[in-house]
C-alpha cells in the first residue's frame, strides 16, 4: 500500500523554501568551517590545518546536500527505497566524512583560551563521558533503527515535516555520535580501547544485518509501502551499510596506535591532545 506523499514534496513555492532552509544551512556550515580553517593558520602557521580533513568536512556538507536537496529529498518522500537510500546518506556516510574533519579539535585552535577550556571542561564532564560511550552510541545509532521500522514510528513521521526533520536531525547526531566513539579524531577522554571499540563496530555490523534481513522477510516491519519497495530498502540497508562500517573500520585501523608500556601511553595521552592533531 502507497503511502501518501507529503504536501512539502511537490514543486510548489512551499516546497522549495523548504529546501532553501537546508541549503543555506550547509552553505553556512561549509563556510563557517573554512573560516575557521583560515583562522587557525594565521594563529599558527607552522602548525597550520589539514588540507585532507578540510576536505573531509566539504565532502561531509555535500553528501548531506545530496540527501537533503531535490531530486533525492523528492524520492525519498515518493518511495522507501529512497528514504533509505537518504538514511544512508544522512546516518552513516555524512557523519564519517565530518567526523573525520576533526571540528572540536578546529575550535580547540581557534576559540579565546577561557572559551577552549570550557570546551574541554564540557567533554572531560561526567554527562559527556555518558554519552560518548560506545554503548549508549551504539543503542542510539543503530538500536532506533529497530524503534523507527518495527514499530508505527516511521509512518507517523509521514506527511509531517517537523517529524521529519527530527528524524533527519536523529539520524546525523547519532550517526556522528557512533562515527566519533569509533574512530573519531577529536580528543575523547572516555574512548576505550580499540578492542572494545571494535566489538561494538562487529555489533552495528550484526544490528544492520538482522534489521535488513528482516525487513526483507517482512517479518514484523510496519512500513507504510508496497512490498518491493521495503525489500529494496532492506538491500540498501543491507549493502550500504556494510560498505559504511568498512569504511569505518578502516578510519579506526589507520589511527590505532598500539600502547606497549608506560611510554606509549604518554604518546597516547599526546596525540589526545588537541594541539597534536
Amino acid at each position: 500500500m502507497h503511502h501518501d506523499t507529503p504536501a512539502h514534496a511537490d514543486g510548489t513555492e512551499s516546497g522549495l523554501a523548504e529546501w532553501l532552509l537546508p541549503g543555506l544551512v550547509l552553505l553556512a556550515a561549509a563556510a563557517g568551517y573554512l573560516l575557521l580553517t583560515r583562522r587557525a593558520r594565521h594563529r599558527n602557521a607552522a602548525l597550520g590545518w589539514s588540507r585532507r580533513r578540510t576536505a573531509g568536512f566539504l565532502t561531509g556538507t555535500a553528501l548531506l546536500g545530496v540527501a537533503l536537496l531535490p531530486p533525492v529529498a523528492v524520492f525519498a518522500h515518493e518511495d522507501f527505497r529512497g528514504h533509505m537510500a537518504q538514511h544512508m546518506l544522512i546516518g552513516m556516510y555524512a557523519p564519517l566524512a565530518l567526523v573525520l574533519a576533526a571540528p572540536v579539535t578546529l575550535l580547540l585552535r581557534t576559540l579565546p583560551a577561557a572559551r577552549a577550556r570550557q570546551l574541554t571542561a564540557v567533554l572531560h564532564s561526567p554527562p559527556a563521558r555518558v554519552v560518548a560511550h560506545p554503548a549508549v552510541a551504539l543503542l542510539l545509532s543503530s538500536g532506533s533503527l529497530a524503534v523507527l521500522y518495527f514499530t508505527p514510528l516511521y509512518n507517523a513521521t509521514l506527511g509531517h515535516p517537523a517529524a521529519h526533520w527530527l528524524l533527519h536531525a536523529h539520524f546525523l547526531l547519532s550517526g556522528c555520535l557512533f562515527a566519533y566513539v569509533i574512530a573519531g579524531p577529536d580528543p575523547a577522554p572516555a574512548r576505550p580501547a580499540v578492542p572494545v571499540r571494535l566489538v561494538c563496530l562487529g555489533v552495528a555490523v550484526t544490528a544492520h544485518a538482522v534489521i535488513s534481513q528482516l525487513m526483507y522477510g517482512g517479518f514484523w516491519v510496519d512500513v507504510n509501502a508496497p512490498a518491493d519497495q521495503v525489500r529494496g530498502g532492506a538491500e540498501i540497508m543491507y549493502y550500504g551499510g556494510d560498505i559504511a562500517e568498512l569504511l569505518l573500520a578502516a578510519a579506526l585501523v589507520t589511527t590505532w596506535r598500539p600502547e606497549r608500556g608506560r611510554g606509549d601511553r604518554r604518546g597516547a595521552a599526546a596525540r589526545q591532545a588537541p594541539v597534536a592533531v
